[in-house]
């Protein structure tokens, strides 16, 4: 009998170690069908080595003014390194302080985006460099204007030249954009509560967090905002049960439709990335809402057609919290000195 007792103890005992699968368990388990974690090395960019020397050029690029007619307005000015990647306003303020179209989307993680802009109009980062600079309504700038000025500056010349090596003539308006491609792929948040949570730590979560991960995957807002970066992968229709009214779905501006000329494109728009969410309001491609509750209510009822209860609303936005990580920590460059023959600022009229 003593045997027997000992026997079963030890089996006790053993089973002890054996928990059946948890609430915890399952949640992380289906957001690992879902989603991603931030990784926390720079990621690999087709085409375009991330090299230091690019790195350092393309962030003395993203910084400094020079690359707009007025000598006014850089990419950092709408791209805001210091918050959140973006500029805080509902449209961003560019050339001759006109107001763009469209809110202006975080820099922050946009290396894991399908394309940049809210149409998809550029195919990565290099592209997207590229149209801020010539837009009239941004930086106001010319690529030939562009190359002469960074030309004028003999310590971009030499930053150019150990950026490419291998070119002949390496200061280009293409390098310039791959430069600031390269400094962009740098610009990634890790290491939010949720990415630990994907991760393993089950306990990064509180239990409001939790529900709020469990409504976002049920209720079906996973649809279109999975992946490393909640979202930037696919384009879907704003309003794909009932449009929001004007004032935060302007009738003018038609989204993807002015890209593929396709009726189905009409007020479709990509989907905007989560990632650092409470960071970056406004909210929407308009701009017009600044609560992010409120936001949340809304693509309830024009994305699932459904009337979010308070509670879950709560939930669900304070899930969205835990998608902020670690900040790039950027020291504003000192830029390298024009010369005489610099193009003067243009007039902002």
């Amino acid at each position: 009998m003593k045997r027997i007792f000992v026997g079963l103890s030890l089996i006790a005992a053993t089973c002890a170690f054996i928990q059946p699968a948890t609430a915890a368990d399952d949640l992380l388990a289906r957001a690992k069908e879902s989603f991603k974690a931030i990784p926390t090395v720079v990621p690999e960019i087709a085409d375009n080595k991330v090299t230091s020397d690019k790195v350092e050029l393309g962030k003395m690029l993203f910084m400094d003014p020079r690359l707009s007619s007025s000598h006014l307005i850089s990419c950092n000015t709408c791209h805001n390194v210091g918050m959140g990647g973006d500029d805080n306003l509902e449209t961003s303020i560019g050339h001759g302080w006109a107001k763009g179209p469209r809110n202006a989307p975080t820099a922050f993680n946009a290396v894991f985006n399908i394309a940049q802009f809210w149409d998809g109009r550029a195919a990565d980062l290099k592209a997207q460099a590229k149209g801020p600079v010539q837009a009239g309504v941004e930086m106001n700038n010319k690529p030939e204007r562009v190359v002469e000025t960074l030309k004028s500056i003999p310590d971009y010349g030499a930053m150019f030249a150990k950026a490419f090596p291998n070119d002949k003539d390496p200061v280009t308006f293409d390098n310039m954009a791959r430069a600031i491609e390269a400094f962009e792929a740098t610009l990634i948040t890790p290491n939010s509560k949720f990415d630990q949570f994907l991760m393993g730590d089950k306990s990064a979560l509180n239990k409001v967090e939790a529900e709020g991960l469990d409504l976002f995957m049920e209720k079906g807002c996973v649809a279109c905002h999975a992946g490393t970066n909640f979202g930037g992968e696919g384009y879907y229709p704003f309003g794909v049960v009932e449009k929001p009214g004007s004032e935060i779905l302007p009738e003018g501006d038609k989204g993807r439709f002015a890209v593929t000329k396709t009726a189905d494109d009409s007020y479709v728009f990509r989907a905007a990335p989560l990632r650092n969410i409470e960071l970056t309001a406004p909210y929407f491609h308009s701009g017009k809402v600044w609560d992010l509750k409120q936001a949340v209510s809304i693509m309830g009822a024009s994305q699932l057609g459904e009337k979010l209860s308070e509670k879950e609303v709560e939930s669900i936005t304070a899930f969205l919290h835990t998608l902020t990580g670690d900040q790039p920590k950027i020291e504003y460059p000192i830029l390298p000195k024009s010369s005489a023959t610099t193009p003067k600022p243009l007039e902002m009229k």
